[in-house]
């Protein structure tokens, strides 16, 4: 089970990966199990030398005791401090940001989210993208009429 950011391949040119853990509430880990999360619209931020998750939706948990989460609340990605000098350097060039991609559960049943270094496409960029898919997709259907033959 994994969460995606599907416009992020169309919005960006994406230049290094990372995975990151993330802290997170009980509720939060319950509602993100029963796949009522979005990452759509969220981005990652340094604060204090820490990277943050912004706008990251996660619904409220149906069945929580006395007290909830927020559901737009700032969540604490956790990297490695060598790995978090790295990105702050790399985001002080003009153009990057991080994005995140997935979010997902590894081997162990914890939540990992995977982030992306990315520059922003121009709309020319977005017009050839949309080119390729396209040719890619009549491609794919005229095998599947050839295969029917």
């Amino acid at each position: 089970m994994s969460i995606l950011n599907r416009k992020a391949r169309f919005k960006y040119h994406f230049l290094e990966h990372y995975v990151s853990g993330i802290q997170l509430f009980g509720t939060e880990v319950k509602s993100i199990r029963q796949n009522k999360a979005n990452i759509m619209e969220s981005f990652c931020q340094m604060i204090h030398g820490e990277l943050y998750s912004i706008n990251m939706y996660i619904a409220e948990y149906k069945f929580g005791t006395n007290w909830n989460h927020s559901s737009r609340r700032e969540r604490k990605l956790l990297l490695k401090k060598q790995e978090l000098i790295k990105i702050n350097k790399k985001l002080k060039n003009p153009g990057l940001t991080l994005i995140p991609i997935e979010l997902f559960f590894n081997d162990k049943g914890y939540i990992k989210m995977k982030i992306v270094l990315a520059k922003g496409k121009k709309t020319y960029d977005k017009r050839e993208s949309l080119r390729k898919k396209d040719f890619y997709r009549e491609i794919q259907q005229s095998f599947k009429l050839k295969n029917r033959i």
